[in-house]
C-alpha cells in the first residue's frame, strides 16, 4: 500500500531551509527523515521561488517522491478556503493513487486554522492518520478524540451541518410521490393503494398518525398523482402560527387591516388556489380559526381581514393531526362540524413498530438513499456502511418517533462512526441521544403483527447487560451485582443465551473488540 504524506509548508520550515538555526529541521522534514513515505504532497501559498527552493532542500532529505500544489489563499487563517484547498489536494491524490492509499495528515506545519481543517478532514471525511512532530518529543501520533475535532467546525464550514440539519428533521422531498414510500407490509400496502385512489379525488381528506409516520410524505404523494400536480402545493404547520396571526396567515389582509399592515397581502389558501393546501397539525388550530376554516370548506370563498368582499378559491384540503380528534371533540377543543369535513376521507398511517416486515427495508433504503446519496458531497458518507450488529440493534428498537426518527438515528451513527464501518457503539450512542421516548414502553407494546415476547424479554436482558458491563468497566463481578443476579457464572448464562437470540454480542474484558470514546457519555 502506498503511504503518503501531506502537509502545508510552514513559515518554519521555510526558516530550516534557509539555515536559520530555531527552526531545526522544521516539522516536515523532521518527519520524512524519521518515518518511511511513498510520496510526499506539500501544499503551499508561498511564493514560487521560495517553494521552489524549499522543495529542492527537502530533496535532498527523502527518497520519496514529492509532489507539490500551490493554492492561493487571501488569508492564512481562512477555513473556508483552506477546507476546500484542502479536499481538492486530497481527492486528486487518491484519484491518481488509489483509494486504498494510506494517508497521512500532518498538523504540525503552517497556521492553526490548517491543523485544525486536518483534524476535521482525517476525522469526519478522509480516513487518515494525523501526525505531529517537535524537537522535543519527535514525531509522534496524537491522540485527538473525534469529540474534539468537532470543537474545531467553524461557523463557514456549515454547508455540510445544514445538510445534516435537512438530514436529521426527516422532511418530505418536494416533489414527493408513492415511489417515495418504502414499505412491503400488508397493511402500508392497503393504505397506499387507499391513498391512490383518493389522489384522484377532490375529497378532503384527513390523514392520522403519531409523529413521524410520514404524513406530510402521504400529503404530497397525493397532491403528485392528482388533477392538480401543476398547481401549488402549500404545506401550513397550524402549531406553528401565533394565534394573533392564524387569520391573516391563512386568508390573507388588505392594506391597513391592522397595524403593520403596510399592503395587501395574499394568505396561504389564495396562494394555493387551483392547488392544495396542506394543514398539518390541524388539531393545534383555535377555535376562532376553525369557525374561518368551516366557511372556505362550506363555501369555496375566503375573506381577507379587513376586507368585506369575499373572494372565490378553489383548493383541496388535507389535513394531518397526531391527535385523537374524537378526543378533542369531546373535550371542547375541536368543532365536529370541522372535523366532518375534513375527513371526508381518513386515512390512518400505522406507526412503525406496527410495521411488520418494513423496519428492515427501511433501514437498507434509508441509509442508501437519505445518509449515503443525499450527504456524499459534503459529508463524505458514501462508503460507510452498516455492520450486521449494528443493524440487529436498530431492528431490536420499537421507533417511539417512527420514520423520522430513523433517518435521524442513521444520520447521528453516520456522522459519529470514525471509519467506513458503523458499529453497534455507534448505533447505540445514537440511539442514546434521541429524546423520543413516549411510546417506548415494553408493557404497552401492541400483540400479533410479528409480535415476539422471547425476543423482547432477550432485548430488553440484553439491554441491562450491556450497560452493566459499560458502567462497571467491564468488570464481570461488578456488572453482576449491579444487575443484582446471584454469581458470576448465572451473568455469563444469561449472556450467552440471550447474545444467541438478539444476536448483539455485549463482550466483556479482553472480549471486547474495541472501546469508543464519545463526548457525552450514554
Amino acid at each position: 500500500m502506498t503511504t503518503i504524506l501531506v502537509a502545508w509548508i510552514g513559515r518554519t520550515d521555510i526558516d530550516a531551509s534557509n539555515g536559520v538555526e530555531r527552526a531545526g529541521l522544521g516539522p516536515i522534514a523532521q518527519a520524512v527523515t524519521n518515518r518511511s513515505f511513498d510520496k510526499v504532497v506539500l501544499i503551499s501559498n508561498y511564493s514560487k521561488e521560495e517553494n521552489s527552493s524549499y522543495i529542492s532542500w527537502l530533496q535532498a532529505k527523502t527518497k520519496a517522491e514529492i509532489e507539490h500544489y500551490y493554492e492561493s489563499l487571501t488569508s492564512p487563517t481562512n477555513y473556508e478556503e483552506i477546507y476546500h484547498a484542502d479536499v481538492k489536494v486530497v481527492k486528486d491524490v487518491l484519484k491518481h493513487n488509489g483509494s486504498a492509499t494510506n494517508l497521512v495528515f500532518h498538523i504540525s506545519p503552517g497556521t492553526p486554522a490548517m491543523q485544525a481543517i486536518w483534524i476535521i478532514l482525517a476525522k469526519t471525511r478522509f480516513n487518515a492518520e494525523l501526525i505531529e512532530s517537535s524537537k522535543e518529543l519527535g514525531v509522534r501520533t496524537p491522540y485527538i478524540p473525534f469529540e474534539i475535532a468537532a470543537e474545531f467546525v467553524p461557523k463557514l464550514l456549515h454547508k455540510s451541518d445544514k445538510e445534516l440539519e435537512k438530514l436529521t428533521s426527516g422532511k418530505a422531498p418536494d416533489t414527493a410521490s408513492f415511489a417515495n414510500i418504502i414499505h412491503q407490509s400488508e397493511n402500508m400496502k392497503r393504505l397506499v393503494t387507499m391513498a391512490q385512489r383518493v389522489a384522484l379525488s377532490s375529497f378532503s381528506v384527513l390523514i392520522e398518525g403519531e409523529s413521524g409516520t410520514g404524513k406530510e410524505l402521504f400529503a404530497k404523494a397525493i397532491h403528485q398523482a392528482s388533477p392538480r400536480r401543476n398547481r401549488k402545493f402549500i404545506p401550513v404547520n397550524c402549531g406553528a402560527i401565533p394565534e394573533n396571526l392564524i387569520e391573516s396567515e391563512l386568508f390573507g389582509h388588505i392594506k391597513g387591516a391592522f397595524t403593520g399592515a403596510v399592503s395587501n397581502r395574499a394568505g396561504h389558501f389564495e396562494q394555493a388556489d387551483g392547488g392544495t393546501i396542506f394543514l398539518d397539525e390541524i388539531g393545534e388550530m383555535p377555535l376562532a380559526a376553525q369557525v374561518k376554516l368551516l366557511r372556505i370548506l362550506q363555501e369555496g370563498e375566503i375573506l381577507r381581514v379587513g376586507d368585506s368582499k369575499p373572494k372565490q378559491v378553489n383548493v383541496r384540503v388535507i389535513a394531518a393531526t397526531n391527535r385523537n380528534l374524537s378526543q378533542e371533540i369531546t373535550e371542547g377543543n375541536f368543532r365536529e362540524d370541522l372535523y366532518f369535513r375534513l375527513a371526508t376521507i381518513v386515512l390512518h398511517i400505522p406507526p412503525l413498530r406496527e410495521r411488520a416486515g418494513d423496519i428492515s427495508l427501511l433501514i437498507d433504503k434509508l441509509f442508501e438513499q437519505e445518509v449515503k446519496q443525499k450527504t456524499s458531497s459534503e459529508l463524505g458518507f458514501d462508503k460507510k456502511h452498516l455492520s450486521a450488529g449494528a443493524k440487529n440493534l436498530l431492528l431490536q428498537y420499537t421507533w417511539p418517533g417512527n420514520v423520522r426518527e430513523l433517518v435521524n438515528i442513521l444520520a447521528k451513527a453516520a456522522f459519529w462512526s470514525n471509519g467506513d464501518k458503523i458499529d453497534i457503539d455507534d448505533v447505540r450512542y445514537a440511539l442514546s441521544q434521541s429524546l423520543v421516548r413516549k411510546n417506548d414502553d415494553v408493557l404497552n407494546r401492541p400483540l400479533g403483527n410479528g409480535f415476539d415476547l422471547e425476543k423482547l424479554l432477550a432485548t430488553v436482558a440484553n439491554h441491562y447487560l450491556s450497560r452493566a458491563m459499560e458502567e462497571s468497566n467491564n468488570n464481570k463481578s461488578k456488572a453482576t451485582k449491579l444487575v443484582g443476579l446471584v454469581n458470576y457464572q448465572t451473568f455469563d448464562s444469561w449472556k450467552k443465551k440471550y447474545e444467541e437470540l438478539t444476536g448483539v454480542f455485549i463482550g466483556y474484558g479482553s472480549d471486547r473488540a474495541s472501546e469508543k470514546r464519545y463526548p457525552f457519555g450514554e
